[in-house]
């Protein structure tokens, strides 16, 4: 049997560094529907640094001289500069923006440029693009994260005194201050803080030299290229090194957590400043009004960090499912990974952002929480501990003081309107300085737990997250 030699045609620029193999360039429907420099050009100062990395581990390996490493960095930060200035060609027909620079690099130093991409493979240069957009990109979400925290301290300072009604199934359940309840979202704050930096510790290691995912046959020096880019190390198996995406799952699944806690916050903001609540008031430089009903005031902004929410689950959706059938070791699949990881990232960073300002439009109704704890029943659990703490078991407490309760709402009255004989009927137990006790500012006093709404607690909680916040500690 004759085989047919047939030389390769010529092929487009896009097709030249990859398509080795293929007779024919990649078909133009293929080359668009492939293209990823849209999303991926945002890696271009971590490919250049990476580049730079690589090109001086091989020069110190002699297997570049160290001229070829000059002359490659050089156009390096050439490129750079040219993509600073807005002066570099982002052309879909380059299919990623690992493509773009090297042709770039090559119209300007020539062959030369081939020899950069020696010892290193497409999939262990994006892994290392994207490790080190997320380290900058968790410090700097955790930053926002800070200025989160402070702008809810700062309105805790400035409401450590007021009582206001706490809620449990949104129904009244207790007195708090309004200080210990905006701490609690400062604690779940820190804890999304440091999921983050969790994150990062699992980012800190360079999958550089990996290749294509069996490693190579030059003597390389992947710790040299790790200290060099300031990761803690290199990767241990170069199969996992190029086809985990483990970091952007836990990162992404970071962020949606993050927006999680922000969108039950500003669920709380939108409730407490309808109407019917009025326990807040939001400034109008963050609400907006109606196109028809003249009279409203829309919390907008803070539905829209409600909103975005979704935007994020979807992400780790979108990732998550991505992963989950990609056999060992690197698939095309995982080109759809960076969408995901800048989309979380730019909606949280956002929203953290709007998130803090926001809060300095937040205005506590003093009067409209005084006026809603006396018309409730918010302080009965007082009279149960009231009575426990007489040797009444507890239990029997609890059966006494819903009876009160259900005698109270029969009689349309509230519980400081019981008079002492009503309450003796009930229990013996009970005498004239049970008033003193429903006070609303009275049962928040009594609690003497550590972290409770007792306000020598609620002062130590703030003296700590303010010596925290504002010490950089």
């Amino acid at each position: 049997m004759r085989f047919q030699i047939l030389m390769p045609k010529k092929h487009s620029p896009q097709s030249f560094l990859w398509n080795s193999r293929s007779r024919e360039p990649l078909h133009e429907k293929a080359l668009r529907y492939s293209s990823s420099i849209a999303i991926d050009k945002r890696l271009h100062e971590y490919d250049i640094a990476g580049s730079i990395a690589h090109a001086h581990m091989l020069a110190a390996q002699r297997i570049i001289t160290p001229a070829e490493a000059k002359k490659i960095e050089r156009g390096l930060r050439r490129i750079a500069k040219e993509i600073e200035n807005g002066e570099f060609d982002f052309d879909w027909k380059k299919e990623d923006i690992h493509t773009a620079i090297e042709l770039r690099l090559k119209e300007l130093i020539g062959e030369t440029a081939g020899r950069l991409h020696t010892a290193r493979s497409r999939n262990d240069q994006v892994a290392v693009d994207e490790r080190l957009f997320l380290r900058e990109a968790i410090a700097s979400i955790n930053n926002c994260i800070i200025a989160a925290q402070r702008s809810i301290l700062a309105l805790a300072e400035k409401n450590s005194r007021l009582v206001i009604p706490g809620y449990t199934h949104l129904q009244q359940a207790q007195p708090v201050l309004a200080a210990h309840y905006l701490l609690a979202w400062i604690e779940m704050l820190e804890r999304d803080a440091g999921r983050m930096r969790d994150c990062r510790a699992r980012i800190a290691l360079s999958p550089l030299g990996a290749a294509a995912f069996a490693g190579t046959s030059f003597p390389i020096a992947p710790e040299q290229t790790a200290r060099a880019l300031g990761f803690d190390g290199a990767f241990a198996n170069s199969i996992d090194a190029v086809s985990d995406r483990d970091y952007i799952v836990e990162f992404v699944a970071a962020c949606a957590i993050t927006m999680m806690h922000v969108s039950r916050f500003a669920e709380d903001m939108v409730i407490w400043s309808s109407t019917e609540f009025g326990i807040i008031t939001i400034g109008d430089e963050f609400t907006t009004g109606s196109s028809i009903m003249p009279h409203k005031k829309n919390p907008d902004i803070a539905e829209l960090l409600r909103g975005k929410t979704g935007r994020v689950y979807g992400a780790l959706m979108a990732i998550l499912t991505t992963m989950k059938g990609v056999p060992l070791a690197y698939s095309r699949d995982l080109q759809e990974d960076k969408q995901p990881m800048f989309d979380a990232f730019d909606t949280v960073s956002e929203s953290l952002s709007v998130f803090a300002a926001l809060m300095h439009a937040v205005e506590f109704n003093e009067e409209r929480c005084k006026e809603i704890l006396s018309h409730s029943y918010i302080t009965a659990t007082e009279i149960a501990d009231y009575l426990a703490a007489k040797n009444v078991p507890f239990r029997e407490a609890h059966r006494i003081t819903g009876a009160i309760v259900q005698f109270a709402v029969e009689q349309g009255k509230f519980l400081r309107d019981i008079t002492l004989e009503e309450y003796k009927r009930f229990s013996p137990m009970i005498e004239k300085n049970i008033y003193t006790y429903l006070l609303p500012e009275e049962s928040v006093a009594h609690k003497r737990s550590a972290g409770s709404t007792a306000p020598n607690e609620v002062k130590k909680q703030l003296s700590r997250w303010k010596k925290r916040l504002h010490s950089g500690a």
